[in-house]
Order: structure tokens, then sequence, then C-alpha cells
């Protein structure tokens, strides 16, 4: 049996290295410049989720202390959405298939339209893509990851979400959750997520919705939503939420920026226009995080159905929750630690 588990071992390496020639088996210790511009030790105790900066102002750390999130209005140029968008659509059209990237459809709509903008609902995992990718590494962006993570700063998982209108066969509203369910790695005050909106976002086309000082909370349990119709996979929420907490709608312009912590309660609502929601996000986290086991936790059930993903897609007989996020995971800035 050790034989064969080696074997499984070897060969996802194997897929792995051939998807992705620039992983390897371990990080090795990799540099590349930082800013300089964030001690890694918290401001004296007085901010847990913030490190000592020259960017943020003392009121910036503070609403991000209180309530988990910060909005920088107008960070990504027009420019670089416009990059992005176009990117987008050439992988809709098939002109472009990013390995490793999952391309997430309304299956309902292929016979109808093909694979379009209008049956494309999110590209996940688009490391490989160098223009996609771009945006984990704008100076811009990182400048205030960098913030929240330190200075060694990895790209972890990313996605660009184009939030389909609503129809009554498939509902694309995001349930109510935490992203720290969906990482097997902490600490949590180490991760940081980047999301963009690639044009106006508001409660018509379904913005984020987030509640606010949620994220000192504990990490809750997770599973699908129970409501009629159909659900996108991997899109889990809450199990029990608590409808008494005050919700925020996040109104964003394109080119506005919100980063958030990963305990932070968010989703997003319906599409009830006839048009697209575009925006474009990464989890960053600081390099020196570590992977932590877990079996026996509320998130034992998603490693199962992540790693039997996996094992459909690349026909591998034995696969980690671990050597999954190795396969995502890219050095952004600084050096390469644990992660």
């Amino acid at each position: 049996m050790e034989q064969v588990g080696k074997r499984s071992a070897a060969r996802l390496d194997t897929v792995l290295r051939h998807l992705c020639p620039r992983l390897g088996a371990a990080p090795a210790p990799i540099s590349i410049p930082t800013s300089a511009q964030v001690s890694v030790v918290p401001h004296s105790g007085e901010f847990c989720y913030t490190l000592d900066n020259d960017l943020l102002t003392t009121q910036q750390r503070q609403f991000y202390e209180d309530n988990g999130y910060l909005l920088i209005k107008k960070l990504v140029s027009d420019e670089d959405i416009e990059r992005f968008r176009r990117e987008f659509m050439r992988i809709c059209k098939r002109e472009v298939n990013p390995p490793g990237a999952m391309i997430m459809k309304d299956e309902s709509l292929r016979s109808q339209f093909g694979q379009s903008e209008k049956v494309v609902n999110k590209v996940q995992d688009f490391q490989e893509d160098e223009e996609l990718f771009r945006y984990c590494t704008l100076p811009e962006v990182l400048k205030y990851v960098e913030c929240f993570t330190g200075p060694n700063i990895m790209a972890m998982h990313t996605m660009l979400i184009n939030k389909l209108p609503d129809s009554d066969k498939q509902t694309f509203l995001h349930p109510m959750h935490q992203d720290l369910h969906y990482f097997p790695f902490r600490p949590a005050s180490r991760i940081v997520c980047a999301w963009t909106a690639m044009e106006r976002a508001d409660q018509d086309n379904g913005c984020l919705v987030v509640q606010p000082g949620t994220h000192k909370t504990t990490l809750k349990p997770h599973g699908y939503p129970t409501w009629e119709g159909k659900t996108n996979k991997l899109f889990h929420g809450l199990l029990d939420e608590d409808e008494t907490t005050p919700k925020v709608h996040l109104v964003m312009e394109k080119g506005d920026t919100v980063f958030f912590h990963p305990l932070l309660i968010h989703g997003s609502g319906i599409n009830k226009t006839s048009g697209f929601r575009k925006s474009i996000s990464c989890h960053f986290a600081s390099s020196e995080c570590y992977y932590i086991d877990v079996k026996n936790t509320t998130q034992e059930h998603l490693e199962k159905e992540l790693e039997e993903m996996v094992r459909k897609k690349y026909n591998a007989t034995s696969v980690e929750l671990k050597d999954i996020w190795n396969f995502r995971a890219r050095l952004v800035q600084g050096e390469r630690i644990n992660l």
C-alpha cells in the first residue's frame, strides 16, 4: 500500500508539473523585491489586523479593525480593467485556454448561446493566464495588500466573476459565507482578499454584501444552501446565519477595490438586470502562513469535495488538499517561506 501511495503522489506531482512547470515539490527560497514600507510587527498591540505602514491612515486602520474591510476608491485603472475584460472574452471564445483554470458555466444556457459571455459565470485559478494574473502583481494593489500580510506575499486564490442575470433555472446569488472556510492555512489575520469592481456594482446587479465586525468571530460551519433551484458548485454558505446581524451593501464604481478579512461574513445578491456584473479578485497571504490539517474540523467535507473534483479533472488517483493549494500559489512579492 505504501508503494501505491508513493506512485500516486508521484503521478500527481508529474501532472501538476506538466500543467505548471514552475511548481516545485516544495517551495524553494525565492526573493522578489518588496516595498519595505511595512513592519512585520503589529502596532504595539493597538491594531490586530493591520501592520505598521506608511500608507494607511490611523482612521483607515481603525475602520478595518472595527469592520473587517476597507474600500479604496478608483484603485485600478480603466486601462487595466479593459485588458482584463478582453482576456475574459478571449477565454469565453476559447481563443485561450489557461492551464489549470476552472471555467464555470450556466449549463442551462449553453445550448442557446454556446460558450460565451452569456454562459461563463466564473474563471477560477487563472494563475497560468499571464494577462489576468497581472492583477495580482499590480503595484497599486500590492502596496495595500502588504499592510495586511507583510512584505512576503503569496497570491493564493484567483477569480474573475461574471455575474449573469438570474433566471428561473439558476441563481447566481452567493450565500453569506466566510472565505476562511475554503483555506487550509493560517493565521487568518495575515490573509486578505482584494476584490475589484470591473463595472459599477450595486443592489440591482448583485453587489457584495458584508456584515461589518464579523471578522472578529470564529469560523462557522458551512454547507450548500437549502433554497429551491440550482446552486453553484462550491458556493457554500453559513448553515446557521444570524438574520439579525446588520448588513451593508458595498456599492462600488469601476476600479474601486475592497480589501477584506477572510472571516468577514459576506455574500452577493442576485443580478436583477439584463447585463453582467464583473469583478476580479485575489486572496493574498503572507508566505509565512502555514498549512493546517482540516480533518475532524468543519472544513473536512470541503476537503473531500475539492479532492474529488481534482481527481476527476486530472485523472489522479491520490490528491491532498495541500497539493491543490501548492498548485495555485504564486509568490508575487518578497521571499517564499512556508506556503
